[in-house]
Parts: structure tokens; C-alpha cells; sequence
């Protein structure tokens, strides 16, 4: 029997198995490093030990610092999450021979695994299809796109596709170097890339008396980066008979290997219905959550029970419904998807009842009744740094159908308050509604080739001016109730504020109140109903009543509509002198750490070439020149550690060329 579990992990994950932990009655471990002193997962613990340090590498990647503080705490088992060492058959080994339980499959089962190209070999050899590698040496123009993999690890990283023959030795070196960087283990390989293929895999729960359950499988194709952004389950429009096979696949891999516990066997399926195996993840996956949903199961409390000893059903039960998945980043998909730092000021999702549900902890499957589970490893104020993935939340609808569970999941998005980041919430709810998505037609580039409707275009010109005379109205409320008339007899100057929002837009507000109440000089059609601090309502031409809520943070103001979420910085009523910049200055678009300089002073670079690359929130980000020019000063160096805004380079622009 476990009695004290410790939890390897952080954020999300371990809030997670907290949650079952406690409906089980086991007592809770938390492991942190010095940035995650005051996060959510610390403080629901029973027992939390410090990790001295901030970076991965020194904290959570740290076998023996993991195993010490289940000693010091007296945990008696070790679940790892998913990520940092929980693929790790050598930590695996070294709970063990602490005397310690190991919540997962054994470490021959990971180290079998541990390698993809490996893997490949073995699942031959068991009779599941595999994508053929490809000998780089002898690739030729017939075997293009290819796709470089790292051989250990995942998540994107190490990751390329190569389009042509020329690339292959550098994205060779350059998927090396970041699956090093990332693993501890250089290793890639390539294989065939199939652009319009699905992502499908199968969730797997084994016990040690030799059941193995196949609890359907899971489409993960809408991915950006090769990483996931949407999953749902079951896959949309596969035949009974494809689900069998790919059911049969995923027990045959796990038999050959002697798996126990929860895992998951990954597929590449190809347009014309023939699949191949990609890898097994040896862990739960960041998606168990629609299956859960559509099952009735806690696979937590399953993989607890399977570590003890505990003999599985010879069937699962049946699923039912469906349940759709969205991950929600701290990510700004206009700008290359972009991650984002500083401090989450609000992250609050609606309840079933129309109320507010925050993000304070992961539910219970839902039911029929509810359908909407939020799983977060953030509260209001938590600070999303620079050291860990950038995911906010796992936002989760279940319903009869397909089409329900997207609907209620993209009307959760759009009625979430979330404050102080820019998010990802945008496109997960046009993926949602996107009549593509809806007929099933995926694909892993999906968003790809959907991008002009995706990702943001135009904006709305009529939104932010309205929500921007909405902010100016609410910072001139000072009590609840309409706002005073302010009326007198003679004319009056009218009241201005000035905002900007987040494209960049200025925004001036003019109005002044008279007699009948408002009167807004851009806008005079529009009547103010209500002014309040926290809430603004407005009637429109035609009698139409639009109504914001307001937050604000210092000279940011959030407000929530039903049109969208508008974000605005007031500005000064008087603009500031501008702000004077080197000519030619390369800015750090985010807080990282260079990896990589791929130029010198005085080279010579064209307008969207690489320059630099940072590292930030475990993936690798490029800094390209803006222009074509020279190098003239380089300021960044490998390892240097750098802020939002620090001077990285300066170019001197390339002379324009005269025409005749």
C-alpha cells in the first residue's frame, strides 16, 4: 500500500495526481525549485522540498536530489508526470534500489523505448508498421520532405523538416545540437514526412498479471511546432475496422516489451488508411483527460493501483461521448508563436451554471451535466517565466457528439477571463468553429494550411474603439450607477483619453456629457446605460446593448465582451517625446538564453536570415536580421542569459540600389 506519494514534477501534472492522491487518501509530496517557491502545486502539498536552484538541469533533471527528498519526506513511492525524468529508465532504477515504489512501467520497458530508432527496430520485429528510416547518405530527390527526429525525447524539440537535398547536414547538426541541449542525447535520424498525415494514438493501462487495456484512441493532429495543440477522442472518422487494427498494434507493442502501467503507442496515419508506428511514450500523457472523460476512469488512481499490485478488469468499460481538448499557452501565434513572460493577472473559466470556475485545480471527469474541466498549474498572479513550458491550461468539454463537446469548448475560451498575457486562446476557438475542423478533414498541417483564417488577420476596426470609449467611461465612474452628468451651461471641452492596443493601434476618446447624458463626438450615435469601475454598458445604432467587464492593472485595462477580449494601455494625454533607438538594433523579442550566434562582425545578411537563436520555455527561438545589411556590433555571445528588449546586434542597413 502507498501511503506517501512524492510527485517528480511541477505545475500542472502535479496538481493532477495531488488531486487523486487525495480522494485516495494518500498523503502528497512536492519537489520545487527557487522559482516555483509560491506556485499552486507547493502549496496543495502535504510536504514540499526545496530544490536549490532555477534551472531544469540543476532542479527537476536531478535523479539524486529527486530521491533524497522522497527519503527526507518519507515518501514511500515516486510518480514522475510527464516530462523532465519520467522517461528516464535510470532514474526509474534509482527509485528502485532507494526501496522505493515506482509509479510506471519497468525501466527495461523504458530504456526499450527510450530510443526511437531503436523502437522502430523492436516494433519491426513484433510485427507493427513502421515508417522505414532514411540513410542521409543515400537520400535522394524522390525521398523529399524528410523529417530529422531526435532519437530520445520529444515535445518538438529536435524536430526539422528538410524540403531540400542542400539542408540535410545542417539540420542534421542543428536538430543534434538542440536534442543535446534539450536530452542529453544527440542522436537523430531521419525518416519520411508525410505533410497531410494524422497524429493518432492509442492510451494504453497494464497491469502485472498480464491484462492490457486499449482505452481508444486519440486524434492529436491540430499541432504547431510538432506539438500538440488540440486532441480528442474518439479519432473522427475512422472505420471500425481501422480502430481494431490500430487497438491491436498498441497491445501487440506493449506485450513485446512486458509494459505495465499507462502509456501511450503513437501512429502516423497516412491519407490512404495504412498507419506506421512513430514511438510510445512510457508515461501518462498530457492529454489522459479526454480519455478519462470519455471512459468514467482516473488514470492516476489506475497507475497507482497497477504499482501496488492490483489486478486489472479483462475489459475496460465502454466510452462514451466525446471529448475534446485544448491547450491553452502563454503564446502569441502572430509573431511565430512566440512565447510570452510576466504575470497572469486573471485566468478564470465559466462554470456550467454561467458562473465564474477558476483555474485553481484540475476537476473530475465531467459528466453529461457539466462537461467543462479545467486542469491548470496557474492561479491569479502566477508568473510564467522563462525555465518551463509555457502552457496555462488544459481546457476540456465532453459531450454526446462531436460537434457539442466543440461547441461548448470553443463558447468556454471565448467566455474565459485571462489577464495580463497574451494567449493562444484566439486560434484554439477559430480552430474550433473552423468548418474544416468540424467535418474531421485534419491533418498535422492543419494549421498550416488554414492559416490565413487562423491566425490573426485584420483586426476588427470596430471593437477596440468601442472598447476603448467603454475603459475611458468605467476610469471615469467613481461610484456605482450611471455616471454624473457633469451638465452646465455653457459649452465645455470634451473629456479625452488616449489608448493603445496590442498591435500597436492609438486610439484617442473624445466625449463630454450633456443634458440627456453622453455624448461621445466619434461615436454619437452610441447612449451610456450603465458606467461602473468593473462593468460598462452601452446602446448602439439600432438599439443594440453591448456591455464589458473591466479589469485593470496598473495602466493596462482588460475588458471581457462578448465579442472577444480587448486588451488596452492608456497612454499619457499628451504623447511623450519619442524614444530615441540605435539605427539598426537587434532587440531580444523575449527573456532567454542564447544558444546559438550564426553570424560576425562585418558579415554581410540579408533581411530574414538567422542571426541568433534563443532559448526560452524548452524550445529554441530565431533571431533574424530585419534587413539586409552588415553586421556592425554583435553583443550576444553562447550562454548568455538575456532580458525582454536587451541589444543582441546592430546592422548598418545595405545602401538602397539607385534604378536607372
Amino acid at each position: 500500500m502507498i501511503t506517501t506519494l512524492l510527485v517528480a514534477n511541477r505545475g500542472e501534472i502535479a496538481r493532477r495526481i495531488f488531486r487523486s492522491c487525495r480522494e485516495l487518501g494518500i498523503a502528497t509530496v512536492a519537489v520545487y525549485a527557487d522559482p516555483d517557491a509560491d506556485a499552486p502545486h507547493v502549496r496543495e502539498a502535504d510536504t514540499a522540498v526545496r530544490l536549490p536552484g532555477a534551472q531544469p538541469a540543476d532542479t527537476y533533471l536531478r535523479a539524486d536530489l529527486l530521491v533524497a527528498a522522497a527519503r527526507a519526506a518519507g515518501a514511500d513511492a515516486v510518480h514522475p508526470g510527464y516530462g523532465f525524468l519520467s522517461e528516464d529508465p535510470a532514474f526509474a532504477e534509482a527509485v528502485l534500489a532507494a526501496g522505493l515504489t515506482w509509479v510506471g512501467p519497468p525501466p527495461s520497458a523504458m530504456a526499450a523505448m527510450g530510443s526511437k530508432s531503436a523502437a522502430k527496430r523492436l516494433m519491426a520485429a513484433a510485427g507493427v508498421p513502421v515508417l522505414a528510416p532514411v540513410d542521409p547518405a543515400r537520400a535522394t530527390e524522390a525521398d523529399l520532405p524528410l523529417l530529422v527526429k531526435a532519437a530520445a525525447g520529444g515535445g518538438g524539440r529536435g524536430m526539422r523538416v528538410i524540403r531540400e537535398l542542400a539542408a540535410v547536414e545542417g539540420e542534421l547538426a542543428a536538430a543534434a545540437a538542440e536534442a543535446a541541449a534539450a536530452f542529453g542525447d544527440g542522436e537523430v535520424f531521419l525518416e519520411p514526412y508525410l505533410p497531410s498525415g494524422r497524429h493518432i494514438e492509442v492510451q494504453l493501462l497494464a497491469d502485472a498479471h498480464g491484462t492490457v487495456w486499449a482505452l481508444g484512441e486519440r486524434d492529436c493532429s491540430v499541432q504547431r511546432r510538432h506539438q500538440k495543440v488540440i486532441e480528442e477522442t474518439p479519432a473522427p472518422g475512422l472505420v471500425p475496422e481501422l480502430r481494431e487494427q490500430l487497438a491491436a498494434a498498441a497491445t501487440a507493442a506493449a506485450r513485446a516489451i512486458g509494459y505495465t502501467g499507462a502509456g501511450t503507442v503513437e501512429f502516423l496515419l497516412a491519407p490512404d488508411g495504412r498507419f506506421a508506428f512513430l514511438e510510445m511514450n512510457t508515461r501518462l500523457q498530457v492529454e489522459h483527460p479526454v480519455t478519462e472523460c470519455v471512459t468514467g476512469l482516473d488514470l492516476v488512481a489506475l497507475q497507482l493501483a497497477v504499482a501496488e499490485g492490483a489486478v486489472l478488469p479483462a475489459e475496460p468499460p465502454a466510452p462514451t461521448g466525446h471529448a475534446i481538448e485544448a491547450r491553452l499557452y502563454a503564446e502569441d501565434p502572430a509573431a511565430d508563436w512566440q512565447p510570452q513572460t510576466g504575470t497572469l493577472h486573471r485566468i478564470e473559466f465559466p462554470a456550467p451554471d454561467g458562473g465564474p470556475s477558476g483555474a485553481a485545480g484540475p476537476g473530475s471527469a465531467p459528466t453529461s451535466a457539466a462537461g467543462l474541466r479545467i486542469d491548470s498549474g496557474v492561479v491569479d498572479g502566477s508568473t510564467v517565466g522563462v525555465h518551463y513550458d509555457a502552457m496555462l491550461a488544459k481546457v476540456i468539454a465532453w459531450a454526446p457528439t462531436r460537434a457539442a463537446a466543440a461547441r461548448r469548448l470553443a463558447d468556454a475560451l471565448t467566455r474565459a477571463r485571462i489577464h495580463g498575457l497574451t494567449t493562444n486562446r484566439a486560434l484554439l476557438v477559430r480552430v474550433l468553429r473552423h468548418p474544416a475542423f468540424l467535418a474531421g478533414e485534419l491533418s498535422t498541417a492543419f494549421l498550416t494550411e488554414h492559416a490565413a483564417e487562423l491566425l490573426p488577420g485584420d483586426p476588427d476596426k470596430t471593437e477596440p474603439p468601442l472598447a476603448a470609449l467603454a475603459a475611458a467611461l468605467a476610469a471615469a465612474a467613481t461610484r456605482p450607477g450611471p455616471l454624473p452628468s457633469g451638465w452646465r451651461n455653457l459649452p465645455a471641452q470634451p473629456q479625452l483619453r488616449r489608448y493603445r492596443t496590442a498591435d500597436g493601434t492609438e486610439l484617442t476618446v473624445r466625449y463630454r456629457h450633456i443634458r440627456d447624458g453622453l455624448l461621445a463626438e466619434d461615436h454619437p450615435e452610441v447612449r451610456l446605460l450603465e458606467a461602473r469601475p468593473d462593468r460598462v454598458t452601452l446602446e448602439l445604432a439600432g438599439g443594440l446593448r453591448r456591455s464589458w467587464q473591466l479589469a485593470r492593472y496598473g495602466t493596462t485595462v482588460e475588458l471581457d465582451g462578448p465579442a472577444g477580449a480587448v486588451t488596452l494601455t492608456e497612454l499619457p494625454r499628451f504623447p511623450e517625446p519619442v524614444e530615441q533607438r540605435t539605427p539598426g538594433a537587434l532587440l531580444a523579442p523575449m527573456p532567454g538564453t542564447v544558444v546559438r550566434v550564426g553570424a560576425a562582425v562585418g558579415d554581410r545578411v540579408r533581411a530574414g536570415q538567422p542571426l541568433l537563436w534563443l532559448e526560452a520555455m524548452k524550445m529554441e527561438h530565431q533571431v533574424a536580421a530585419p534587413v539586409d545589411g552588415t553586421v556592425a556590433e554583435l553583443r550576444a555571445a553562447a550562454g548568455q542569459q538575456v532580458d525582454l528588449g536587451t541589444l543582441l546586434a546592430v546592422l548598418t542597413p545595405a545602401e538602397p540600389v539607385a534604378e536607372d
